[in-house]
């Protein structure tokens, strides 16, 4: 009998700028199609509807630190992996049904992150009306930098958000340009789900996604947040 299944499973853990303790990963929820450049780059009309959810598993994070450039495989069964940099809202008070007016209460931090794409499958299981987890909830698929600690005041509209691939930058947006803000998605997102401490939300990409391969770097930023660098293997 193969007893591993009986072992504890190591936690996910993301580190906290300028603390020892580390932020434990219970759920990963993503806000799909967040900006409107990128809704119209796939296609959709980016009117301003209810905001739609997905889900990655938690040990699909893994933390890059700073300075450092973290090793990602490149995943199965695609020949159209997509990067899609994201601001990342750390969750440190549960709750359910919260206010918009209540949500920043709620934020343990905030980080940069990537929420990368088989996009290839994700269109395949779109176009049949099928779920996309084999598109977005592969192995190694939410590499995420150090979480910066919330203060409940911080202004985040104007902060810039960009993305580089091997130098050249493809994405370049600030957080304002979010459809749904910060505390929109919080409030909206614990209608369906009770939130908890640990949870991560990807709160969607700007315009400007695309492809990578073997040996490309990619390097992303958000104003104040941090630094995420990524080179696939």
């Amino acid at each position: 009998m193969n007893e591993k299944c009986l072992t504890p499973l190591k936690p996910v853990t993301v580190p906290v700028v300028g603390h020892s303790e580390l932020f434990h990963v219970r759920r990963v929820y993503c806000v799909g199609r967040n900006y409107a450049e990128h809704a119209r780059e796939m296609g959709f009309d980016p009117d301003r509807e209810p905001p739609f959810f997905f889900c990655k598993p938690a040990d699909a994070v893994w933390s890059v630190a700073p300075g450092t450039t973290g090793s990602m495989p490149y995943p199965s069964l695609t020949k159209n992996l997509h990067y899609e940099i994201e601001l990342v809202v750390a969750i440190g008070a549960g709750g359910r049904d919260i206010r918009t007016e209540d949500a920043r209460s709620h934020v343990f931090g905030y980080a940069v992150g990537l929420d990368m794409t088989r996009r290839d499958l994700q269109i395949a299981m779109r176009e049949k009306g099928r779920p996309w987890e084999i598109g977005k909830a592969f192995d190694w698929s939410a590499p995420i930098a150090p979480i910066h600690r919330a203060t409940g005041k911080e202004d985040l509209s104007s902060r810039a958000i960009e993305l580089a691939v091997n130098g050249v930058t493809q994405q370049k947006s600030e957080l304002g340009q979010l459809i749904w803000s910060i505390d929109e998605v919080i409030a909206n997102l614990s209608t369906y789900f009770a939130l908890e401490p640990g949870d991560l939300i990807f709160t969607g990409t700007p315009a400007g996604v695309g492809p990578v391969v073997p040996g490309d770097l990619m390097h992303g930023s958000i104003e104040g947040l941090g630094e995420l660098s990524v080179r696939m293997v």
